[in-house]
């Protein structure tokens, strides 16, 4: 494939990497930046086709996803080289397969997919496991998507909260002050299958309706929640 003119390369992005050469990474999500180091953390959902492992790309059949972060030289965006190295490795401590185990220091996830740097530099990371693993094989032990915050100097994983059953937490931002974080909840109520189903809308989750004592038989929907401390602190502290 050839590309017409520089104004390609944007367009056709996967197709200008494969031609000099890049590595094929194990689908790529997320990018997010450390206010103050500028390292560049990018979440690695996973790909489980993967048969030819690489230094950035350790598992073959990675259903666990990893997060890697690189630096330029210099500090500079520019630059023509980094440094990187894989900050962490998604997975089931409990697994039979020690491939499968992960290295996480703290709480266990798999599929990382957004990301978000805090204004003290805390990493927090949404999971998106699909409904069709979700409680399931691998990822028995999992439970429901998450929201988790680490400690990128100590490697310390911790998880925030459990988003409801079917759906994918994502999008995790604060106001600038850090005390208000929203959240976005993606088609609660998803069955294994990967799809609602319109004849049994309760069949997955009635969420948000069932947090509700005056409300019952409520569809699930997607929504945006906030989170707040009681004693008005920022958020994650």
């Amino acid at each position: 494939m050839a590309l017409a003119d520089q104004a390609d390369i944007p367009i056709r992005t996967r197709q200008a990497a494969d031609l000099v050469g890049a590595t094929k990474m194990d689908r790529p999500e997320w990018l997010a930046v450390h206010p103050g180091s500028g390292e560049v953390y990018c979440s690695l959902t996973n790909n489980r086709q993967r048969v030819d492992v690489d230094a950035a790309n350790p598992r073959r059949g990675n259903v666990f996803g990893h997060i890697i972060r690189w630096r330029e030289e210099g500090g500079d965006a520019a630059a023509g080289s980094f440094g990187w190295d894989i900050f962490v490795l998604g997975g089931d401590p409990q697994h039979a397969d020690p491939e499968k185990r992960g290295n996480s220091r703290g709480d266990a996830f798999g599929s990382p997919d957004g990301l978000w740097f805090d204004r003290d530099g805390r990493l927090w990371i949404a999971t998106d496991v699909s409904g069709s693993a979700m409680h399931r094989g691998d990822y028995a032990r999992l439970g429901n998507n998450q929201l988790l915050v680490a400690d990128v100097v100590s490697g310390e994983v911790r998880r925030f909260l459990t988003g409801p059953r079917g759906c994918e937490i994502a999008g995790p931002t604060a106001t600038p002050d850090g005390r208000n974080l929203f959240i976005n909840v993606q088609h609660p109520g998803e069955l294994p299958g990967g799809r609602s189903d319109p004849t049994r809308p309760l069949a997955g989750s009635g969420w948000p309706a069932s947090q509700f004592a005056n409300v019952t038989g409520g569809r699930p929907r997607s929504a945006t929640i906030v989170v707040r401390r009681d004693d008005g602190g920022m958020v994650g502290v």
